[in-house]
């Protein structure tokens, strides 16, 4: 069983957990960002999700780039640096839905993939 570490912003945390059950029914073991779910101190919650993120047993970064307040893919500040923390630690990294035009130079030279909503396609990677 592959694990897969779930990253986005708190606005989507609902859209966070039903990618979570989908991706558990496919046969994943997903981590969650479970501190800053809980509304734990930002440092702390961010080091441990960054933790997950670097550890060698999770191979695959899924960010859930949900519309927020009516900006399609949205990708925050803090989602782009768990990206780059993936690309620096040689995770694959998937966007959920499409590329996010103001950081697309960055997340194309990193070979982000985006899914444009269709999860299967992790299957194929």
């Amino acid at each position: 069983m592959k694990n897969i570490v779930l990253c986005g912003s708190m606005k989507v945390k609902d859209k966070i957990l039903e990618i979570a059950n989908i991706l558990k029914d496919m046969g994943y073991n997903v981590l969650l960002p479970e501190e800053c779910m809980r509304g734990e101190e930002k440092t702390i919650a961010s080091r441990a999700h960054f933790d997950r993120i670097c550890n060698s047993d999770n191979e695959i970064i899924l960010v859930v780039n949900a519309p927020k307040n009516g900006i399609e893919n949205y990708i925050g500040p803090n989602s782009f640096a768990e990206i780059a923390f993936g690309f620096y630690f040689h995770k694959k990294v998937y966007l959920l839905n499409d590329i996010y035009d103001p950081y697309k130079d960055e997340l194309m030279g990193w070979n982000v993939i985006p899914l444009k909503g269709d999860l299967k396609k992790l299957n194929k990677k």
